[in-house]
């Protein structure tokens, strides 16, 4: 009997650090939601690659107007925008649920190290942007990204950074077909964040 209260007592221990140290109520349902919003982008990215007569699977240096490239932020800043609303909606549902705080210190660690890559690697896309190095923007994102989600796996779910290697590996090897950017950002933001949700809200849900 002893032994088994022991036993639940380390259990209810070791619950309370895991609790204390990472910020698990990251919900699965939040990356279906970006998923889908990264392949509807995605979709209307194309179309407007073809509204414009350009051919982007060429892979060459295309030099875009102005107001296509204000077409293409705004689009890439609404996926953003969607993203991270449905994170936090989805999030702080389930936070309340288990009766966890959304906003504590281990939170602000875990905005901390997602702020780094991400900021830097913003900087780095402005950068392509205005040296109109259109077709290495995807392959930069996603090499940020996964990034990002690698530096974090020790503030949240462990199983986050196996996204990330997953997104790294999309990065690099897009750099080498430049022409099959916008395939490969579809498939890691839209397909994998999909993937990737579903097992997690199997998992921990």
């Amino acid at each position: 009997m002893e032994s088994k209260n022991y036993h639940e007592d380390l259990s209810h221990i070791r619950s309370m650090m895991e609790r204390s140290s990472r910020f698990i109520s990251l919900s699965g349902l939040s990356g279906v939601v970006a998923g889908l919003a990264a392949i509807l982008g995605a979709a209307y990215v194309y179309y407007v690659f073809e509204r414009e007569g350009l051919n982007y699977f060429d892979g060459d240096r295309i030099i875009f107007s102005k107001s296509m490239i204000n077409e293409l932020v705004i689009t890439g800043t609404v996926i953003l925008v969607v993203a991270v609303l449905s994170g936090y909606f989805f999030t702080a549902n389930k936070s309340k649920k288990k009766g966890l705080k959304i906003w504590d210190a281990t939170t602000k660690r875990l905005l901390f190290t997602f702020a780094i890559p991400l900021v830097t690697g913003g900087f780095v896309c402005l950068g392509l942007l205005y040296h109109h190095l259109f077709s290495l923007v995807a392959p930069a994102t996603l090499i940020f990204y996964g990034l990002t989600l690698v530096n974090a796996e020790r503030y949240t779910l462990t199983d986050i950074k196996y996204l990330g290697y997953c997104q790294i590996g999309l990065g690099l090897i897009s750099l080498f077909f430049l022409g099959w950017g916008l395939v490969a950002w579809t498939f890691g933001f839209g397909v994998l964040h999909i993937v990737y949700g579903l097992i997690m809200h199997k998992k921990y849900k």
